[in-house]
């Protein structure tokens, strides 16, 4: 990869899991091994907002998840700022913040606590872990509430939290998985304000999600993922010149699916 303007860079991923007999069994399949991620390949360059579309279990968060480096692929590499995520994933980690739902902060704390926990593994020196805290809690609207336990949050507060924690060291790739996923209309313009926000600081943003308005709204390009490959790599505006973002999908998903819609 020479391009220094690149951000993100997967080639080929590819992940394959193995399910249990209960798994087979959700799943009405008595298939062993399942493929989640199948040869993927796309790049997201600095200062861009770049979309994952795809319906449930193309392997949108599965591919999150590799390039995060909380799991390994079987094939392939990713790069996040020149740094493998086979190979170094120390650097990936100091690179990026990730948020997914998935992951919840513990309801035992407060907000205050958990940035500073946080920023601490970060080694984030006091005064700069003080100044970011005051920023992103003032942006929030967290600062009330910096004392507050999690459990007695709100779950767009919680959302809110969970964001800023994982923005304690400044990352430049900032890597969400349904970043409004069951937040109300007013959490999640505050969400989606502030991706935008991030890429007009020259952040790379990555994002997963199924709603198509999202990525029509904020994305500069869309990588549409059916059955853990890329179906169709765009740039947004081009893409949805003469049809909604919607109807585009479902004309690849029926061709991705041999015409059955």
């Amino acid at each position: 990869m020479a391009d220094t303007e690149i951000a993100v860079f997967a080639e080929n991923l590819k992940k394959t899991f193995t399910l249990s007999s209960k798994q087979r069994k959700l799943d009405k399949t008595t298939e062993k091994k399942k493929v989640a991620v199948n040869g993927l390949s796309f790049s997201a360059k600095k200062g861009e907002i770049y979309g994952l579309l795809g319906p449930n279990g193309a392997g949108k968060t599965t591919t999150l998840r590799m390039l995060a480096t909380l799991i390994k692929p079987d094939g392939g590499d990713a790069l996040i700022s020149g740094h493998s995520v086979r190979t170094d994933a120390e650097a990936v980690r100091a690179s990026i913040g990730f948020l997914t739902s998935e992951l919840k902060p513990d309801d035992f704390f407060t907000p205050s606590y958990l940035f500073d926990f946080f920023s601490n593994l970060q080694n984030i020196p006091t005064h700069v872990r003080d100044e970011r805290k005051k920023q992103l809690f003032e942006r929030f609207g967290i600062d009330e509430f910096q004392e507050t336990k999690i459990a007695d949050l709100s779950t767009g507060m919680k959302q809110k939290v969970s964001i800023a924690v994982s923005l304690v060291h400044d990352p430049d790739v900032v890597i969400f998985d349904e970043p409004t996923n069951g937040l109300d209309v007013l959490t999640a313009k505050s969400v989606t304000d502030f991706l935008l926000e991030l890429k007009e600081r020259g952040k790379t943003v990555l994002l997963s999600t199924h709603i198509f308005s999202l990525v029509e709204k904020i994305c500069d390009r869309v990588g549409i993922i059916i059955d853990g490959k890329m179906a169709v790599e765009a740039n947004v505006k081009e893409l949805t010149k003469e049809k909604s973002l919607e109807d585009v999908f479902f004309d690849v998903y029926a061709a991705a699916k041999g015409g059955v819609k």
